[in-house]
């Protein structure tokens, strides 16, 4: 049979190892002091709570700043791209502005050049100064086409203000009234802007 070895007491008059008897202030009392932390407690138990909410307003302040700063950045950037597309726009606008200008003045000349052409002489030295004048009246034309400026047809069709220009309005028996009767002066236009509307006899 086997026997257990009884654990025997430490005869009278020794001491005790220090990790058999909790600490004592002599009285058989334990030690007065801030309690010890236990293995494994949260951090945020161990601080007072005056301290945690403190933290909490340093946290809201910094996210209200954060979320101020985000703002102002979004309202700058929406700004500057208002600014860039109204830079962009005004400078379309002057180029366009500029080039209208010279094609008014060019568009005149032409004017010029077709009643030049109305009465042209079919014989003779005159035939061959028509056939001079026509040529540079074509090559004024197709350099007006090549920055995109057209002639506008008006011929039968409703007087509209935004494109026209009534110099007389008349009875036709041929013509709806409002009809345009006859082109007196062609109109042109670049792109969708009318550089120069026609003027147009209108019906009654």
């Amino acid at each position: 049979m086997s026997t257990r070895k009884r654990k025997q007491n430490p005869p009278e008059g020794e001491s005790k190892s220090p990790g058999d008897t909790p600490p004592s202030n002599g009285e058989g009392q334990p030690p007065e002091g801030p309690p010890i932390p236990v293995e494994g407690t949260p951090f945020w138990r161990e601080k007072p709570s005056s301290e945690i909410e403190s933290l909490k307003q340093q946290l809201e302040a910094a996210s209200a700043q954060r979320d101020e700063y985000r703002d102002g950045w979004q309202r700058a950037m929406a700004d500057f791209s208002n600014y860039k597309r109204r830079v962009e726009r005004d400078q379309v606008q002057m180029q366009q502005n500029a080039t209208a200008n010279a094609v008014r003045r060019y568009l005149d000349v032409l004017d010029d050049l077709e009643r030049a052409l109305k009465n042209r002489p079919q014989d003779g030295e005159g035939s061959a100064w028509a056939g001079g004048i026509e040529l540079i009246r074509r090559k004024l034309f197709a350099a007006l086409e090549a920055d995109g400026v057209k002639p506008m047809s008006a011929d039968g069709q409703f007087f509209d203000p935004n494109l026209h220009e009534a110099i007389t309005q008349e009875d036709s028996p041929d013509h709806e009234s409002g009809q345009i009767i006859e082109v007196v002066q062609p109109g042109f236009v670049m792109g969708e802007r009318v550089i120069r509307p026609a003027k147009v006899r209108v019906a009654r």
